[in-house]
């Protein structure tokens, strides 16, 4: 191999399909699935909870063999794979009657982290049914909630693992390309944020966005074993003004480019997107670019 190999953001060189190859061949009688924990291991390959990051271990693995710098031995069994054949969220019934008045009168809210709970149905639902992008399911570390006044539904937010690159956050927070990898972790995005359509209260978006900017990182910590020390999202500029993120203190940082992580082509081919993000700690900085 003369050049590295990449892959999600790793880099393997030729010690390293070296090393993978021996593996195999020391094991002929082990799966795909046993083999790419074994390489876990090896590498201390974890999440920051301790998990093994078996299912992108094997997605390199699949790669390196289609490129033939190894072979696999052949499948076992075909494993079902739960991002292909998800179906969309089934329809649920809720509540639909007009919730009007002053913000005062439908506090205090309750903020559930619904994920791997009976209620993420009922988030899941929400979103394809009254979300203008519908239901997409994330990858990587996600948290789901439901913002309920009472026993009612009034909105849902999902968070997720960062984009790798935004140039104008990236800007912003002055980490290297070596501490955003380190980093990035640390970082959680919008992905998702639902107020209800029936539900019309002055200063409710911003309210919902400042209490979960208190309460996100520590259950990202108990779910994921680490902290929270920046949140952002995209805005979309023909559609939105980003008004309840500038009235939550969030910053505008700039523009995206228009062409996706993964493009070749350096030509936009979609629509533009502001970018806003807020510090969860007046030290953000040193924590996401110190070396400490």
């Amino acid at each position: 191999m003369d050049a590295p190999f990449k892959y999600r953001g790793k880099v393997l060189f030729a010690d390293d399909i070296g090393f993978i190859n021996r593996l195999i061949g020391e094991n002929p009688d082990d799966s795909r699935w046993v083999l790419s924990r074994k390489l876990c291991r090896a590498w201390s390959w974890v999440q920051p909870n301790g998990t093994l990051k078996d299912m992108v271990c094997r997605s390199l693995m699949l790669e390196l063999h289609r490129a033939g710098h190894i072979r696999l031995p052949d499948r076992k069994r075909d494993m079902p794979n739960p991002l292909t054949e998800r179906r969309c969220p089934g329809k649920l019934t809720v509540d639909q009657t007009p919730v009007e008045g002053a913000l005062s009168q439908i506090t205090p809210l309750q903020f559930r982290q619904v994920r791997r709970s009976p209620e993420e149905k009922v988030f899941n639902s929400l979103i394809e049914q009254f979300h203008y992008l519908g239901y997409c399911h994330p990858v990587g570390e996600q948290l789901k909630y439901i913002v309920y006044s009472g026993k009612r539904p009034i909105g849902c937010l999902a968070w997720s693992s960062a984009p790798r690159h935004i140039g104008c956050r990236d800007r912003y927070i002055g980490w290297s390309q070596r501490l955003r990898k380190e980093h990035i972790h640390l970082l959680a995005y919008n992905t998702r944020f639902l107020i209800l359509p029936w539900v019309r209260i002055r200063h409710l978006a911003s309210h919902i966005l400042a209490r979960m900017a208190r309460i996100l990182s520590k259950d990202w910590r108990a779910v994921y074993n680490h902290p929270i020390y920046y949140l952002e999202t995209f805005v979309d500029k023909q559609r939105f003004c980003g008004t309840c993120y500038k009235a939550a203190n969030w910053v505008y940082l700039g523009d995206t480019t228009g062409r996706g992580k993964n493009d070749q082509t350096h030509i936009p081919n979609r629509s533009i997107k502001a970018v806003w993000g807020y510090p969860l700690s007046r030290h953000f900085r040193r924590l996401l670019a110190g070396d400490a």
